[in-house]
């Protein structure tokens, strides 16, 4: 169905995987409206695991690429960030559903950035993050600049940025870039349990504790505290949270269905 990714159902996990592994995977922008594409169609997927084929993650926006959808020059970029890249990044951090992604080796450029775009990366601790941009003489792109003040502060950002050096899976770890390093052999299936763990949660809880959490990044603690309350009429309302509070009352495990 799709040329550039590859997509599996392992139960209620939607596994995307980048399937380019001849070119590092690196994402032209047929890539990430594949992706998108992928993302639009979860159907009753409980969460994502986001993954790469071979020995590399994402190399980074494909520079070679040709076709109606390349990237040549700044306003080639342009049109490919703001039609193909920016939205996936924008789909991901949207999603109902919980995201996971498993950096199998390099994570360079865009693909740095769609490293960072879940709620959990997992790194083999030979994998690598680049912000390769200042190497070539761009700039931070796929909403690198916004997220990584964030997660490791400005300093360490400008470091990654502006010296464009490699950072290490473990040391991302120790800065916080990151949510674990782990050995490359059980990585995939440390990233399959975390990701299995999440779409038996309560669902409805967990998607709209992602959408609290990005309003909280952007906005102040008044608004933040309200729509906190507003999630929390959601999610008490839906069925999960019944058998959550029936579970815990009854000294049980709650069996969530999603709904």
């Amino acid at each position: 169905m799709y040329e550039t990714i590859r997509v599996e159902r392992h139960g209620a996990v939607a596994k995307i995987v980048l399937n380019r592994p001849e070119r590092l995977n690196a994402c032209p922008p047929t890539m990430a409206v594949e992706i998108s594409d992928a993302l639009a169609m979860l159907g009753d997927a409980r969460a994502v695991l986001l993954t790469g084929e071979g020995r590399a993650f994402c190399s980074g926006a494909d520079l070679a690429t040709t076709g109606k959808r390349s990237i040549a020059g700044g306003a080639g970029s342009y049109k490919a960030l703001t039609e193909s890249y920016n939205p996936l990044i924008l789909k991901l951090s949207r999603l109902p559903v919980p995201v996971v992604v498993a950096v199998n080796g390099p994570a360079a450029g865009v693909g740095c950035s769609l490293a960072l775009a879940g709620d959990f990366t997992l790194a083999a601790k030979e994998a690598y993050f680049l912000q390769a941009f200042v190497n070539i003489g761009l700039v931070p792109d796929g909403g690198s600049s916004w997220i990584l003040p964030r997660l490791i502060g400005k300093a360490r950002a400008m470091q990654m940025m502006m010296l464009g050096e490699r950072i290490g899976a473990e040391q991302a770890e120790h800065w916080g870039l990151i949510y674990k390093a782990v050995d490359g052999a059980s990585l995939a299936d440390e990233a399959m349990a975390l990701a299995t763990r999440l779409a038996n949660g309560p669902t409805v809880a967990l998607g709209t504790l992602r959408r609290t959490v990005a309003h909280a990044l952007e906005h102040d603690l008044a608004s933040t505290l309200v729509a906190e309350a507003e999630g929390q009429l959601k999610a008490g309302d839906s069925a999960d949270a019944a058998e959550g509070i029936a579970a815990f009352l009854a000294k049980r495990k709650a069996a969530f269905t999603g709904t």
